[in-house]
């Protein structure tokens, strides 16, 4: 299918081809009739995207920040390849729009195959051929709204958020300050409901559009347009200022006091700079509101991504009821947005559209047509050819172009290795690419992603890659013998499972599984003679290697870890990691949170140094979090010759301070390893030239199994099971 993208290092907008992305069971597929390009928004993301470095510093700090607390935590060289990362990555343009139901997800209701609905939300209802929608931000479109119409609800829900905010009612005067397609919106809202508008900007065109509408625009000219203001308010003053202008200008946050009310308020909409004198607005006891996009339930993961709805007696309007509410209003023809519409584009000319957007400050509203009203979806299992409206989108099918069967009880040479990539994102482009390139571990054949859109960048730069619609092809593709897995977490075990069952070699990113249960189905499809590898790299890392020398006496095997301690040893292992906003997706409790995601990295660490499977494990949690999921913990493992490690794990300590330190002592020695920048071997100190996690020696060690024909190392079950053991304590 056509996507439209707008590269984050900078460059054009582009149209790109990409497999049609797979609904979950809280999603729905939509066949995309029509999107509505919002102009502030897009152009301010496009400009963005297209500036410098410096630039986009300057735009956000905030993230600038996030890097150099990166820096302090794993150092400039892993930062460096994580910010290249992500600049390489594309965003998807688009959040509102109009298409034909083909898929629903099993947690979605009141939506069936063959309804139009109105889409939202950015990442979601994106300028691309087919869509996948949260359930909860599809709504059904009454009869009498073309889909053209209905494209605006998201962008309208906005501007109606943003009045719900300043709690319009009949008889209000409300001021607009910025009449571009969120304004214009608004204005009319706002006449809908009883109120009298009066609209400012410094575009006469848009200013006209009011007049002609029945609002009252006035170009801005200062105090003459605050004068203008109160004596059409009698004296009064406005009872509420919309802004919905855009810009890094406080002059509308400046005149807004001015223009309003004694106790008045002032809701903010638009992206302006917002530093503001206290005094003007203490003088009036100004209410000062700053609308969230388009409604209650944005960016809380609950109600977006799983699907669980506010209740309405508790919250009314959410994002998805202002949707409905739009096209309610747009059926009985109390909006009207047709006119408000100046470009029409094909999808196919949608770098001419945003061409035109980044040099004139006339457009509107930009609408992308899709060259049909009503379609089928012809696709089937295999995921072979999708076609629709005469054009159809080639994807990668069961490749037969090599002879290379799976067989992991024989050999494999790095010129018979053929890779396909499970995940393209930030990891599988910054740390998994890079060491499969570094070690020759083979040759990237294939690549898909939830969204399509990171497996064709990924392919874009790897000439051999072909781009699969799901990742059951690519299990299916006998041409294609070792699969890495770096998918959300909770996908881990249905997608390993999988493979082992088509006989491929995995290597699956931490962790293996989320429950017993997990692992089970995991077990049960190995079979003995498969290769079955997992991320846990800390165990091969040169100066793991070192400490073990230390204590051993003697040269240990990392690949079988079968050398063996004369004496138990103590070891403590604390982690300082940095907080995470509530939003991420480390307070999924669907992706298991930060024990299962990355104390299983130090569970295996421990294993390895003492060179014995964890044979006990007691954990505790901070009881501020759900338990599983908590952010602050203490576990205790215990081994068969009498070792122990505690592992601490915290989010609270100062970002400075460094991230992994490793105590050891036992056996008249000791050893502190500090963040695999330095290591103390008995009071003797060796810094090492920088930080190396042993992500190289896990693909060396990787590579050796599959051109020895090994099987499945005993670690990669046993620090598996003992993490799960941790979090069943906890859940206990």
């Amino acid at each position: 299918m056509r996507q439209v993208v707008q590269g984050l290092s900078g460059g054009q907008v582009n149209l790109v081809e990409v497999p049609i992305p797979v609904n979950s069971p809280s999603e729905v597929l939509v066949e995309t009739v029509a999107t509505l390009v919002s102009p502030g928004t897009e152009r301010m993301i496009t400009q963005l995207a297209q500036s410098s470095l410096i630039s986009k510093a300057k735009a956000r700090p905030d993230l600038v920040k996030q890097v150099f607390d990166k820096v302090k935590q794993d150092g400039p060289i892993t930062t460096l390849k994580t910010v290249k990362s992500r600049l390489n990555s594309d965003l998807p343009l688009g959040y509102s729009g109009c298409g034909i139901v083909r898929q629903v997800g099993e947690y979605v209701h009141g939506i069936s195959p063959g309804d139009l609905v109105a889409t939202g939300g950015a990442g979601y209802a994106n300028h691309a051929d087919f869509q996948i929608v949260p359930g909860l931000l599809c709504s059904r479109v009454p009869e009498g709204v073309s889909p053209h119409e209905a494209s605006f609800s998201t962008v309208a829900s906005i501007s109606l958020h943003g009045l719900r905010l300043g709690e319009v009612q009949p008889g209000l005067f409300v001021v607009i300050i910025g009449l571009g397609l969120i304004g214009q919106l608004a204005a009319r809202l706002a006449m809908a409901s009883g109120c009298s508008v009066v609209g400012i900007d410094i575009d006469e065109n848009k200013v006209n559009l009011l007049n002609t509408f029945g609002g009252i625009g006035l170009l801005e000219k200062g105090e003459l347009t605050t004068e203008a203001v109160l004596d059409i308010t009698k004296g009064r003053g406005a009872d509420l200022v919309l802004i919905t202008a855009g810009g890094k200008s406080n002059e509308p946050i400046k005149r807004a006091p001015n223009i309003l009310r004694d106790r008045g308020t002032m809701v903010i909409v638009g992206d302006v700079a917002m530093n503001q004198d206290r005094t003007p607005l203490y003088n009036k006891e100004l209410t000062v509101k700053v609308a969230r996009s388009y409604g209650p339930g944005r960016y809380d993961r609950s109600y977006e991504e799983w699907g669980i709805d506010y209740p309405a007696g508790y919250v009314r309007f959410t994002e998805g009821r202002n949707m409905e509410s739009i096209l309610s209003m747009l059926a009985a023809k109390r909006l009207e947005v047709s006119d408000l519409i100046t470009d029409r584009y094909d999808i196919g000319k949608a770098t001419e559209a945003y061409d035109k957007l980044s040099k004139s400050s006339e457009v509107l509203g930009i609408l992308f047509t899709y060259g049909k009203e009503s379609n089928v979806l012809k696709s089937n299992s295999q995921g072979k050819e999708i076609e629709y409206d005469g054009d159809s989108v080639k994807i990668a099918t069961n490749n037969t172009d090599t002879e290379v069967k799976t067989d992991t009880s024989k050999k494999i040479s790095s010129s018979q290795v053929k890779i396909g990539l499970i995940g393209a994102g930030a990891y599988t482009n910054s740390v998994i690419l890079p060491k499969i390139k570094e070690v020759d571990l083979g040759t990237i054949t294939g690549v898909v992603s939830s969204t399509g859109l990171s497996a064709r960048r990924l392919a874009d730069r790897e000439p051999t890659a072909k781009v699969y619609d799901t990742y059951e092809t690519i299990l299916e593709d006998e041409g294609i013998n070792i699969v890495f897995v770096a998918t959300p977490h909770s996908s881990h075990a249905e997608i390993v499972s999988k493979a082992l069952e088509y006989e491929k070699i995995v290597w699956c990113e931490k962790p293996l599984a989320l429950s017993y249960k997990e692992l089970d189905l995991i077990f049960n499809n190995k079979k003995d003679n498969s290769l079955l590898f997992v991320g846990f790299n800390r165990r091969f890392s040169p100066s793991v290697k070192l400490l073990k020398k230390h204590f051993n006496n003697v040269k240990t095997d990392t690949e079988s870890d079968s050398g063996s301690l004369t004496g138990p040893l103590v070891i403590n292992y604390r982690v300082s990691a940095n907080r995470v906003p509530n939003t991420h997706w480390y307070k999924d409790r669907r992706e298991g949170g930060r024990l299962l995601g990355e104390v299983c990295h130090f569970i295996d660490t421990c294993s390895a140094i003492v060179g014995l499977p964890v044979k006990q494990v007691k954990s505790v949690a901070s009881g501020f979090d759900e338990r599983v999921i908590a952010e602050d913990m203490a576990l205790i493992l215990s081994f068969d010759d009498g070792s122990i490690a505690t592992i601490t794990y915290s989010v609270n300590g100062h970002p400075s301070t460094p991230k992994e330190r490793i105590e050891v002592l036992g056996k008249k020695r000791s050893a502190l390893l500090d963040d695999f920048r330095s290591i103390t071997l008995d009071g003797k100190k060796e810094s090492f030239k920088g930080q190396d996690k042993g992500q190289t020696g896990a693909f060396t060690a990787f590579k050796k199994l599959i051109n020895t024909g090994g099987k499945t190392p005993s670690w990669v079950y046993e620090s598996s099971m003992a993490t799960i053991a941790a979090a069943s304590e906890l859940r206990q």
